[in-house]
């Protein structure tokens, strides 16, 4: 069997070295061009992920019962170019895997924001599924019996309100608890090229955002767990015993396009790129684009002036929004899907919207504190203060910020 096992992880090997990682990248090099002569064509270098770098982690795992937290986006490119599962991979390998533990939205990625997700199998492997996003948000010692060691594999979009930064806390919690070792494979982030935004008040914390980060922090899931651990934020000052399997040929200023959908509502790279800016629009009274084929590249509500925003739609219940805000009626707003690459965090189209908006008193929800991390910038924006000044006042904190950042940073 062990001999069966080196030769798989033999071709796993040399699948990975062969065609790993993501095709549309931004070469960072230039070629020298020699008068005369017709220029060189840049080199173009894919991002290996952590999961296809198979023998960096199979010698962690082989004959050892494993538990897998992942999704949808827990994949492995292949030699052709498509895509298997981590989970059909590694059952593939005669590796013992246990049972998988699911985020929000499912371990198939399908249920809706927000949706509770039961516990139960998985259809296509027979495994028991134990959701992190219903009756707990954090695996029991229960759930955890008889593994010895976890693997998290799943894909994050680099905004602090994406809860599967919460779901790493409680693994890596739980895993510290009960002596289990947790391997990260390292993915990489589609919004790592800026930091920007209010940085979470603990006072804010709840398992929408959990740590003391900006909005967008400029961090792989794989250097994040590292922080986690690092600052000590995991119950009692605990750590866990952390092993990231590095991605290959990555800086954080590279443009990388998802191969899969993270989320139902994140459906490509532009809605990617938008939603650390729209998804404050989730906590005030007006839709960010669910229940359309646009999410997060719209916004518009009923309240907001007609003669100010001309563009318009009508949310419709749809796969991951079955119950989308403002269903049925139209609403008034802008169409982002052709605006610039974002940069930074951009709190013009809130301000806009607020200013423009025929009810005040009840644009703001609860919800908007939570995303916000803060209570200053409902106020700020109540106020009338301007962006620039809004964003001027985040710098203190960004800074202090990036301090800490810069001791858990594992590529440029």
């Amino acid at each position: 069997m062990i001999k069966r096992l080196l030769k798989s992880t033999f071709l796993f090997s040399f699948i990975g070295i062969l065609s790993c990682g993501n095709t549309n990248q931004r070469s960072d090099q230039t070629s020298e061009k020699i008068p005369g002569t017709a220029p060189k064509p840049s080199i173009q270098t894919e991002i290996i992920t952590g999961a296809n770098r198979t023998t960096e982690y199979l010698p962690l795992i082989k004959n050892k019962k494993v538990g897998i937290a992942g999704n949808q986006t827990s994949i492995i490119k292949t030699d052709k170019g498509t895509y298997t599962h981590l989970v059909d991979s590694l059952l593939a390998l005669n590796i013992k895997i246990e049972k998988v533990f699911a985020p929000e939205h499912g371990f198939r990625g399908t249920a809706d924001a927000g949706e509770v997700v039961k516990d139960g199998i998985d259809t296509k492997s027979g495994l028991p599924v134990i959701s992190l996003y219903g009756d707990h948000k954090k695996p029991t010692p229960e759930s955890l019996a008889g593994i010895e060691v976890m693997i998290f594999d799943i894909q994050d979009v680099g905004a602090r309100f994406y809860t599967f930064l919460s779901s790493l806390h409680y693994i890596m919690e739980a895993c510290a608890e009960n002596n289990i070792p947790l391997i990260v494979l390292d993915r990489p982030n589609p919004n790592a090229h800026y930091i920007d935004g209010p940085v979470l008040e603990i006072k804010n914390s709840s398992f929408v955002v959990m740590h003391p980060v900006p909005v967008v922090y400029g961090m792989t899931i794989g250097e994040y767990a590292k922080m986690i651990n690092g600052e000590k934020w995991l119950k009692n000052g605990i750590q866990c015993d952390l092993h990231v399997i590095k991605l290959e040929n990555y800086d954080h200023s590279k443009k990388y396009s998802l191969p899969v959908k993270p989320s139902p509502n994140l459906p490509n790279d532009k809605a990617v790129n938008l939603y650390p800016s729209l998804c404050f629009f989730e906590g005030t009274n007006v839709n960010a684009g669910r229940g359309t084929e646009k999410q997060f590249q719209i916004f518009g509500s009923p309240s907001l002036d007609s003669s100010y925003f001309t563009y318009s739609y009508i949310p419709e219940a749809n796969e991951g929004a079955r119950y989308p805000k403002h269903q049925g009626e139209k609403c008034y707003g802008k169409d982002l899907s052709e605006v610039a690459y974002l940069n930074e965090l951009n709190i013009d189209w809130l301000l806009e919207a607020y200013k423009n908006t025929s009810n005040k008193k009840e644009f703001f929800n609860a919800f908007f504190t939570k995303l916000a991390g803060t209570k200053n910038l409902q106020r700020q924006i109540e106020s009338g203060i301007p962006a620039e000044e809004i964003k001027n006042s985040w710098q203190e904190d960004l800074k202090q910020f990036k301090e800490v950042r810069s001791r858990y940073l594992l590529y440029q």
